[in-house]
């Protein structure tokens, strides 16, 4: 039978960003699946399919027998005879689905099988683009927000959650507005891969750290800890692999240049950069950066607890604002901090 087919194969292929053999696999699957109302003893069906060339064929092969016991499999020389005069028994005959029938069948089942094939297509062609990109930070555009208040952005023609829990308290988007935000799950799900992005994880802070930074960039700086209170204050330790590179004053940019563009994008949101130390005490008269820290008094290990002494004046600085940071200086450190006035 021949079947004009190639280029509406090739178009919709363009169309839909799958490649071609899928859809052919898509047809031959869908013929298979109808012909079985033809087929009805279970017969292994063959689908000699050939879009370029505009051929197509669908047949089951069936031994001539005399007293058939499996009728996928077996014919009798009675109906042997009704399609090929010329049949004996033993011989294997080729029995081929009717014309008329398989136009039918091509119109009618071909449509819902070839369109489940391509979205299923389309679907993982979608996750295969996204889950190694976790962890990237993207621009979508704000679509919709939808009745929970999580938003849809449109990032390369496909939709990504952004879940009104992952926003900044300072955001305020409106329709048609370019979000940025740091891709954090691409799953698997019945309806379709599902995209979820985010601008209150540290993964976003980490990676505007890397585009704002070309030292970072480059990896001649390494951020080696990350600590964070969305919309408040983060506190980054940086170290240098190069000897001639000051880290704390790279990151922060010419009179702040570099810093103040991030705090920006976040909302205003305080960014303390510190230089990474393997000394303890060191680290921590620096996590508590803005503070300036007279001494690590004391050092309990048993506790695991660092005692540190300020001035009388920098005591609610080293504090912070209800406690964020003597709260993020601990969690850079990994050890609690007590902090007393002098």
């Amino acid at each position: 039978m021949k079947v004009k087919v190639w280029n509406t194969i090739q178009q919709l292929s363009r169309e839909r960003g799958v490649e071609p053999q899928v859809i052919v696999n898509a047809i031959e699957e869908s013929l298979r699946v109808a012909s079985h109302n033809y087929f009805s003893h279970n017969e292994d069906i063959t689908i000699d399919f050939s879009p370029e060339k505009g051929n197509l064929r669908v047949f089951s092969k069936k031994t001539v027998s005399e007293e058939p016991q499996d009728l996928g499999r077996e014919i009798s020389l009675d109906e042997a005879l009704r399609i090929n005069e010329e049949a004996v028994l033993g011989e294997t005959l080729e029995i081929d689905l009717p014309t008329d029938t398989l136009n039918r069948i091509s119109a009618q089942a071909a449509k819902h099988v070839i369109y489940q094939k391509v979205r299923d297509a389309e679907q993982e062609h979608v996750y295969q683009q996204f889950a190694p990109r976790i962890g990237e930070i993207v621009t979508g555009v704000l679509r919709r927000t939808e009745t929970n208040q999580n938003m849809i952005l449109e990032v390369s023609k496909t939709e990504v959650l952004f879940p009104e829990r992952e926003k900044l308290e300072s955001d305020d988007f409106r329709r048609g507005d370019r979000v940025k935000a740091v891709i954090t799950h691409v799953l698997r799900d019945s309806k379709g891969p599902q995209i979820m992005v985010s601008r209150a994880d540290s993964r976003f802070l980490a990676k505007l750290l890397e585009l704002e930074i070309p030292e970072i960039a480059n990896g001649n700086i390494e951020i080696r800890q990350l600590v964070r209170q969305t919309g408040d204050r983060a506190k980054v330790a940086v170290a240098s692999k190069e000897k001639d590179i000051d880290p704390v004053g790279a990151c922060i940019g010419v009179k702040g240049n570099r810093i103040l563009a991030i705090s920006k994008e976040l909302g205003g949101e305080k960014i303390d950069i510190i230089e990474w130390s393997d000394d303890l005490r060191t680290y921590a008269k620096a996590a508590l950066s803005p503070a300036k820290v007279l001494e690590v008094s004391y050092v309990d290990k048993n506790r695991n607890t660092l005692y540190v002494r300020v001035r009388k004046d920098q005591f609610s600085l080293a504090i912070g604002k209800k406690g964020s940071n003597v709260r993020l200086a601990s969690s850079l450190v990994g050890w609690k901090i007590e902090i007393k006035s002098d």
